[in-house]
């Protein structure tokens, strides 16, 4: 006969476990059946949470399975044994549907994970293990008073199914109608849990994780940060980084800030006041072409590391960039100027292909010489052109930004007999940022500039700086039909960021310990991403407001973006604005300025801010974009007169500075004599140098006047310092700073200050002694000689001891009052009443501590380095990066 099996599977009904206080699902077991199984499967986001408890029968314990940093434990507890502890898996808070199988037979337990028998892991106890009579899952209710629930992490937040206790599967429908088990805060037949990072909002590649309620970005090793990797950890330009004092070296710049460029690896030359972005390429040296023609010609691209939106970026953003081109030849022409199809070319930023060469101008089939009419043959454009059989060259520099940079270079004339060409492209050089210093000037409360509408659904950032002396405005404003964003100055020490998604308005204000109107320049970033709202003012501490975990996120605007106004009632800004960003991109706020009345471009007053970026005597210059720093009256030189300016000095060297004679000031006297002749009586003497040498005795520094007075710096023969007054009054005071051996290869720093009768001397930065002169008349300074005195001056036996070599050692950074003798010996000698005698090298003293100092400086130079055979001939490869000019 035929047989009939009905088979059916319990309705996988999935549960959520919503709370992380109050949720969790109580089901009955067995009790007394020797052995246990218990099955179900699990989802979280959460790297921790409880999943089982039950209490054993037969007092066999407590029985724990819980997820801690994402990993399964299993845990049995027993008084009378040592505990038995089971963990499996990694990562297993990853969202995805995971199993857990626990089988135990009398004193054998086994846990099994995701149905994979070979992984099983085994434990064995003492006593035999009997199932539970209630087993709680996602965690402990809170009037729990029957058994004592352990929980040794959070409660469980996430989804369950296909439970399984003493083989039984366990409808959950049931247990939703009441008729099974008991629960709290369950979602029953839905598994409520939320794919938060879908879609990735971590920007600038970092990388997703989430808990039940939250996403979170990790931004390491992406050049970001933030809370969703928005903000560059690296600045726009070399100038913002000159501006925070930084020297010249490589940088990572991010010339659209929070944008989706990312950094570019450049080298700041911070040494003048122009400050240069170089980014070489693959082939800078001087390369030699042969055997090539327009069958087959001679290619060579390059390669910047960087992507070719980066290179433009950072072009855009210069006040001026440039390439040297130099093609060297012999028998090879370049561009077959005036009339001919060109024999080279280069490929520039669009991939289009340029026909001027270095020096001339786009749209121009010429070279610099054609353009200056100063070619080798007065018939051709080029000097290459001419086809001679002898070394020359066509070298200037490629200036038209929206060309640049150059990505090739083609050669197809040097195949002939003695034909031979040598090029050479030099890195990009840009200088300036066009944005750092753009600013505006608002001159009344009704005048703003509008620009479009700022799209910023997700994640918005503005920064820029700000000066005013104004108690309130707004310094920028953009609505939409209900969501708004807007920062203002809302009294003169509170600046506040105002924000609407669709959730009501949210503020973070921060408040100034001193008042903002100060008319000097402020910082302002806002910022708001999914996550949180953030305003930060200079270097308060930052005002952080999160964002609530459901609601609206999207920020819709549809106006336009007023900048230094306002559409809406409140009153518009006084005062300046600057290097005004938006989401990384930057707004001209000059240009816009200029079509705007009441609203001026650019903005002065910058030293007020920054002159306390010039140190050591310099003083701040005002510009019209910036400010720079004045070293001619300090010892010291370099874009902020930081840089030490040194000497090496050898046995017999001298430097003497001569004073204006002091004849009486009269009529006829010039300006200068006088202002000489100032300086000549002083009342004072500001002194201040550093030096180091390993020779004693030694004469440092000497002022004699003309009335037979002296003032003397030296070294005794045991290392000491010695500061040696004689006064015609006082006659001769000594100050000895006996604290250690001077001469011992190291740097000492020297100041010594006297201010009328009082005198302070320092060395390295402590105080070593002060002294208050009965009278002094310490006038009429004839002349300050460092180093050796060569005059015949009546020197007194101790120095004229230390006179007899001289200084043997370095100098540096030597300041008289105003006066920089050193610093006017090495960089005007032929306009400074300075004279020097023996042998004076300019030399880094640091660089030298660790060398000898007695090694006397020796010049070595070779004719023929290279091995070059025709003196006009290149030198190919002669500059590279794995070689290295010494001395030259």
């Amino acid at each position: 006969g035929n047989v009939t099996f009905s088979c059916s599977e319990p309705p996988i009904v999935p549960i959520t476990f919503v709370s992380a206080s109050r949720s969790y699902l109580l089901l009955p077991g067995t009790p007394q059946i020797d052995g246990l199984s218990v099955s179900f499967q699990f989802r979280t986001w959460n790297k921790d949470g409880l999943l089982l408890f039950t209490e054993l029968s037969e007092n066999s314990g407590p029985l724990l399975v819980y997820l801690h940093s994402g990993r399964l434990t299993l845990l049995i507890q027993k008084e009378t044994e040592n505990p038995v502890e089971i963990s499996e898996g990694i990562n297993l808070h990853d969202g995805l549907w995971h199993s857990v199988n626990i089988n135990a037979r009398r004193h054998r337990i086994t846990l099994t994970l995701d149905n994979n028998a070979a992984t099983a892991s085994h434990a064995t106890t003492v006593s035999r293990i009997y199932s539970g009579n209630s087993y709680y899952f996602g965690g402990c209710p809170d009037n729990f008073t029957d058994s004592q629930c352990l929980n040794p992490v959070t409660a469980f937040q996430g989804c369950m199914r296909l439970i399984f206790i003493d083989n039984q599967p366990k409808d959950l429908i049931l247990v939703q109608q009441g008729s099974l088990g008991n629960f709290s805060d369950l979602h029953i037949d839905l598994c409520g849990i939320k794919d938060r990072c879908l879609p990735n909002y971590c920007e600038h590649g970092g990388k997703c994780s989430q808990s039940w309620t939250a996403f979170y970005c990790d931004c390491n090793d992406t050049g970001y940060m933030g809370a969703t990797c928005h903000n560059s950890i690296y600045e726009q330009s070399c100038e913002a980084y000159r501006h925070q004092g930084k020297m010249s070296g490589f940088f990572y710049i991010d010339s659209d800030g929070s944008g989706p460029l990312g950094p570019l690896r450049v080298f700041c030359n911070i040494t003048e006041d122009k400050i240069w972005t170089a980014v070489q390429h693959n082939n800078t040296g001087l390369t030699r072409v042969q055997g090539a023609d327009p069958e087959k010609p001679y290619t060579m691209s390059f390669n910047y590391n960087s992507s070719a939106e980066q290179l433009e970026a950072m072009i855009n953003s210069a006040e001026y960039c440039e390439q040297e081109a130099a093609y060297h030849c012999k028998k090879s022409r370049l561009l077959n100027t005036p009339n001919g199809m060109p024999f080279a070319w280069w490929v520039g930023r669009a991939n289009e292909k340029h026909l001027y060469w270095g020096g001339s101008l786009p749209g121009i089939q010429q070279c610099a010489c054609g353009l200056e009419e100063s070619c080798l043959d007065m018939r051709y454009f080029c000097n290459c052109d001419a086809d001679r059989e002898e070394w020359t060259n066509d070298t200037g520099l490629l200036a038209f930004k929206d060309h640049l940079p150059v990505t090739q270079i083609v050669i197809t004339d040097t195949n002939r007999s003695n034909s031979e060409a040598a090029w050479k492209i030099g890195p990009l050089r840009c200088y300036g940022d066009r944005q750092f210093w753009n600013a505006a000037s608002f001159n009344t409360e009704a005048s703003y500039l509008h620009f479009p509408t700022f799209h910023a659904e997700v994640s918005a950032d503005i920064s820029f700086f700000f000066k005013t002396t104004a108690a309130s405005g707004v310094f920028l404003e953009n609505l939409g039909i209900k969501d708004f964003i807007r920062v203002e100055i809302s009294s003169p020490k509170e600046i506040t960021f105002s924000i609407d998604v669709g959730n009501g308005p949210t503020e973070a204000t921060v408040q100034s310990p001193t008042p903002l109107n100060d008319n000097q320049w402020h910082y302002v970033r806002a910022e708001r991403n999914l996550k949180q709202t953030s305003l930060q003012v200079d270097s308060l501490p930052k005002k952080v407001l999160e964002a609530p975990a459901e609601g609206h996120f999207r920020l819709q605007l549809n106006s336009q973006l007023f900048v230094g106004g306002t559409a809406s009632r409140q009153k518009g800004f006084l005062g300046c604005i600057r290097s005004l960003h938006l989401n990384g991109q930057k707004l001209d706020l000059e240009e816009r300025a200029k079509m705007t009345p009441g609203v001026k471009p650019g903005c002065p007053g910058h030293c007020s801010s920054y002159g306390n970026l010039c140190h050591n005597g310099g003083k701040c210059v005002e510009k019209y974009n910036g400010y720079s720093c004045d070293c001619t009256n300090s010892a010291y030189e370099g874009p902020f007169c930081k840089e030490e300016v040194s000497a090496l000095f050898e046995a017999g060297t001298s430097i003497t500075y001569i004073f204006q004679e002091p004849y009486p000031v009269t009529k006829n006297a010039s300006t200068s004599s006088s202002a000489i002749y100032a300086d000549a009586v002083m009342s004072k003497e500001n002194i201040a140098f550093s030096f180091l040498t390993a020779h004693t005795p030694s004469l440092l520094l000497y002022i004699n006047t003309y009335f037979h007075e002296y003032l003397a710096v030296i070294l005794s023969k045991n290392g000491s310092l010695q500061v040696r007054y004689k006064l015609s009054k006082d006659g001769l005071l000594i100050f000895t700073i006996d604290s250690g051996n001077f001469a011992n290869r190291e740097l000492h720093h020297v100041k010594i200050n006297r201010e009328g009768r009082e005198l302070i001397i320092q060395v390295d930065q402590v105080l070593k002694l002060k002294h208050n002169f009965s009278e002094i008349d310490f006038k009429a300074i004839k002349s300050l000689t460092l180093g050796k005195v060569t005059d015949s001056l009546s020197l007194d036996p101790e120095v004229s001891k230390a006179n007899a070599y001289g200084f043997t050692g370095c100098l540096s950074s030597v300041q008289y009052n105003h006066i920089a003798p050193l610093k006017a010996a090495l960089r005007h000698p032929s306009v400074a009443p300075v004279t020097v005698k023996g042998s004076l090298t300019e030399s880094s003293c640091a660089s030298i501590m660790e060398g000898d100092v007695n090694t006397v400086t020796t010049i070595y130079s070779s004719s023929d380095p290279f091995g070059k055979t025709d003196e006009r001939e290149p030198l190919t490869n002669a500059v590279r990066s794995d070689s290295a000019v010494i001395g030259g």
